[in-house]
């Protein structure tokens, strides 16, 4: 089953009157382009929290926003911390003595030194890890749930597409062997009426016009894109790595419809081949869409 490059989930836990949001929100990328946006006291777990998102997510441009509130009525995201003011004061006062200042430590010095009393965590850093990382999982679930369901929107669109394709392609088999005798009869007879002595040469002139219309032949251009269309059908099964497989496949398909159309002298095939450009043209356009 494939999934879809854009999504959103969202987590959240909460211990005493702390809570923990985690955002996860993707957009279409064509390799792995992780944002993330955490509380300053999470910042020596960086790594860690990029190696969860990686090892859940490996295609897209993907924003990670986490979050830290606490219940209260004032809504101050900011925490004191004690020890780190306990420590401030300490060097506040022993700058004091060792200049031997007559002046009062105010406010003022102390918050110079804020960032390292003022903190948005309550917890030890394990416990607060340990919450961050449970709501990234329930995000990253809720998050796959999504890219998953639009996924099975973009198969279904592609699995019409590719239907439509091999329609056509049956209709430019039955139509191809008869546009080639067609062609074959038709510079015969002209042939005929350029040359004179054509009995004379009529063995190795027939040879000639049957190499010709052998040029036209697409046969093997059709069971090129059966075979190609049976892949598609088959990745889209997959889910690793599906969106770069289908790419890939849906250009060779391209490749032969191309071919189909400079070989073909008929205009209904030519018809048939456009139609089909044109399918995979919009097939490729959904496939940027797929992780």
């Amino acid at each position: 089953m494939i999934s879809s490059m854009t999504g959103f989930g969202k987590g959240v836990v909460s211990s005493g009157n702390l809570i923990i949001e985690t955002e996860i929100k993707s957009f279409n990328s064509r390799f792995l382009e992780l944002s993330l946006k955490i509380p300053r006291s999470l910042s020596e777990k960086e790594f860690l929290i990029r190696d969860v998102i990686k090892k859940n997510i490996s295609r897209g441009k993907v924003s990670v926003s986490v979050f830290f509130r606490r219940e209260r009525l004032n809504g101050n995201p900011m925490f004191v911390d004690k020890n780190g003011l306990n420590a401030v004061m300490e060097i506040l006062t022993e700058v004091k003595e060792s200049t031997k200042s007559s002046d009062n430590i105010s406010l003022d010095n102390i918050l110079l030194f804020q960032n390292m009393f003022l903190t948005d965590s309550i917890l030890d850093i394990e416990n607060e890890f340990n919450l961050v990382e449970k709501s990234i999982r329930i995000a990253l679930e809720n998050f796959k749930n999504m890219r998953m369901k639009e996924g099975a929107e973009l198969t279904k669109d592609l699995r019409m597409r590719i239907k439509n394709i091999q329609d056509t392609v049956v209709k430019i088999s039955s139509a191809s062997r008869p546009s080639v005798n067609i062609y074959f009869e038709k510079i015969e007879n002209r042939a005929k009426q350029l040359f004179e002595n054509l009995s004379d040469n009529a063995e190795r002139l027939h040879f000639e016009l049957a190499m010709l219309a052998e040029k036209y032949d697409i046969t093997e251009e059709c069971v090129r894109l059966e075979s190609h269309i049976k892949m598609f059908l088959n990745t889209l099964e997959q889910s690793e790595e599906a969106g770069r497989k289908l790419n890939f496949i849906s250009q060779e398909m391209n490749r032969e419809a191309n071919t189909i159309n400079s070989k073909t002298i008929s205009t209904e095939i030519s018809h048939y081949g456009i139609f089909i450009k044109e399918e995979l043209e919009k097939i490729r356009e959904q496939i940027q869409n797929i992780e």
